[in-house]
């Protein structure tokens, strides 16, 4: 019995070794494992939340007025002061990213399956967590900084502006009314030799300053502001057909610098007025008009009335006969027209242009198509078309302060 305790002992001393080895890898195997599986919990949580988040806004119109006004701020005030750090637009280095990185990763990860075929799991594994949380960051973004501001109450509901209807006539005296400031203004301006007007104002602090001042009367529109940007590719954006974008992955009002200049006030402000959470495009319109007719510049007034009127005009137009139509234009100086004019022949020179990159045609369609589609997607049931409601805010507003 003794000597069979014995060697029994001496067997498990034996074993001992193996054993301890045998956890030792299993521990250590399952340690490597561990960081993954965190990555995939961590990454399927977040598009989870979002998705909540998304369905309980779709579904409470309070809930998503107040996260507008009391969690979307905290992502303005934080990343957003981080990306106005940067002299240059941070998104415009985003979307070069994803256009150029994106496939460029697709095709190295390819290359190295077909090389590295012992070690195709592996690769797989990081590829694939990579892509999973490039798709965590897209969805969660645009949830957060976007998509949930579009079921917030709107505008004239927030700012207790009433919703009526008005008349022809109610919109005739508006137009007459835009017509007036614009011509006294036009006369103020410096204009070049054929007559043009020369912007003789910046688009950062002024644009800042104007629309911090409407937070006295309206809701959400005070506090701190981001700076807003020029895009390095904005002929590209022309081709858009746009002059301004907000993007919520890098919390930037973007502009495009070349369109004419005397679009650029509203076209700031407007996206501006969009980082403050007011997201529909007819209510970001109506913001940067009123910001820019308020300010102590004279050019922003200028450009506030020039984008109004080109609003108000096309109402009219909508219903107006041929006489009434002429009497309106007459109306406008002939310095206003030649702005007006050289705006048209700005976009007609961008859909003229040859040698580009990209099709105009082509690019402005796709462009038209995913704005309408993407408004319509997020409850706006006249995609597009919404833009145009920003002369309604306008006769409502004004028909209410008398």
């Amino acid at each position: 019995m003794q000597m069979l305790t014995e060697e029994t002992t001496a067997l498990k001393e034996e074993l001992a070794p193996e054993a301890g080895t045998q956890e030792e890898k299993a521990r250590v195997k399952k340690k490597r494992k561990f960081p993954l599986s965190v990555q995939l919990c961590v990454a399927l949580g977040l598009i989870l939340g979002a998705v909540i988040l998304e369905i309980t806004a779709v579904n409470s119109t309070s809930f998503s007025d107040w996260y507008r006004e009391h969690i979307f701020p905290l992502w303005v005030n934080t990343y957003g002061r981080l990306t106005s750090v940067f002299p240059f637009s941070f998104g415009e280095i985003l979307i070069m990213i994803a256009v150029f990185g994106i496939p460029a990763s697709v095709v190295a990860m390819i290359v190295l399956l077909v090389i590295k075929k012992k070690k195709r799991k592996k690769i797989g594994k990081v590829f694939g967590y990579v892509y999973l949380w490039i798709i965590t960051f897209v969805v969660v973004v645009q949830v957060n900084n976007c998509f949930v501001l579009y079921r917030t109450s709107n505008f004239a509901k927030t700012n207790d502006i009433p919703e009526n209807t008005h008349t022809g006539e109610q919109l005739e005296q508006l137009g007459d009314a835009i017509v007036v400031q614009l011509n006294k203004a036009a006369e103020k301006v410096e204009r070049d030799e054929k007559g043009r007007i020369v912007m003789r104002c910046d688009y950062d602090k002024t644009a800042k300053k104007a629309m911090q001042a409407l937070g006295k009367e309206f809701k959400n529109l005070d506090g701190y502001y981001v700076t807003p940007k020029p895009v390095a590719c904005s002929f590209f954006m022309s081709q858009m057909n746009l002059t301004g974008i907000y993007f919520p992955f890098s919390m930037e009002a973007n502009y495009n610098n070349d369109c004419y200049k005397a679009k650029l006030p509203c076209t700031v402000c407007h996206e501006l007025a969009h980082t403050k959470g007011y997201i529909q495009e007819d209510e970001a319109t109506f913001i940067a008009y009123l910001a820019c007719v308020r300010s102590d510049d004279l050019y922003y007034q200028y450009a506030g009335y020039l984008t109004a009127l080109s609003y108000v005009r096309n109402k009219i137009f909508e219903y107006a006969d041929e006489e009434k139509k002429i009497k309106f234009d007459n109306s406008i100086s002939d310095k206003v027209w030649v702005d007006i004019d050289a705006n048209r022949e700005y976009w007609d020179s961008v859909k003229k242009a040859k040698d580009t990159v990209f099709d105009t045609q082509t690019v402005s369609k796709l462009s038209s198509d995913f704005v309408d589609k993407n408004l319509k997607l997020n409850g706006v049931a006249d995609g597009s078309r919404s833009y145009g409601r920003m002369v309604d805010l306008m006769l409502n507003y004004y028909i209410d302060k008398k």
